[in-house]
């Protein structure tokens, strides 16, 4: 599925979620590859990176394009690109490149009655684990996906399954409560907040 930018290409510079800022133009051919570049915002909404506008009447809204987009969904192989955009969907002779305000799956709904999670805004699906469920320092839910580990749950949705949790006297989360369920929680994700908090440390 061929891409096409919205707007006249013009040489841009943007920041990325790393370090430094990285030089390009949308479209640019490099090595016989068109290359587009991307960003992915907290509620799971895709724009073009440099898009100076980034709401819902800007964000890409076709299905089919986003289902195909995230189904090709891999770590960056480009060297030059790995730090500030850490995610690429090839597609034939066009690469596009992603960063992401926090995770590059993000989960927008939930299909209560399949028990699915969908992501992204798009129609692609994960089962949805809620005893997996985990709470990070940062007061963000997350969840695991079927892409680099786990996803974030947007804000919307976390806070209309907010009520449906129980802390202890730390306050911290230990359960879910979930049709008619007491479900314990194993919090298995919060390995990777320790992680990104030692990266965090050690740069």
């Amino acid at each position: 599925m061929i891409l096409k930018p919205l707007r006249t290409v013009v040489d841009c510079q943007r920041f990325a979620w790393t370090k430094g800022p990285v030089e390009y133009r949308q479209g640019q051919w490099i090595n016989n590859v068109r290359e587009y570049f991307y960003y992915l915002d907290h509620n799971g909404q895709l724009f073009l990176d440099d898009a100076r506008m980034k709401n819902f009447t800007s964000c890409f809204k076709d299905k089919r394009f986003l289902n195909f987009f995230f189904w090709r969904l891999k770590l960056t192989e480009k060297d030059e690109y790995q730090q500030h955009f850490p995610y690429m969907s090839p597609c034939g002779k066009e690469c596009n490149f992603l960063r992401c305000d926090d995770r590059p799956i993000v989960f927008t709904d939930l299909h209560e009655d399949e028990d699915l999670f969908v992501y992204n805004c798009s129609t692609k699906t994960v089962p949805f684990q809620p005893s997996k469920l985990c709470m990070f320092p940062n007061g963000r839910l997350y969840h695991p996906a079927n892409f680099d580990n786990y996803g974030l749950v947007k804000s919307k949705l976390a806070d209309e399954l907010y009520i449906k949790f129980e802390f202890n006297d730390k306050g911290k989360p230990t359960h879910f409560h979930w049709k008619n369920e007491r479900i314990t929680l194993t919090n298995e994700l919060l390995k990777f907040a320790e992680e990104e908090e030692s990266t965090t440390e050690s740069v």
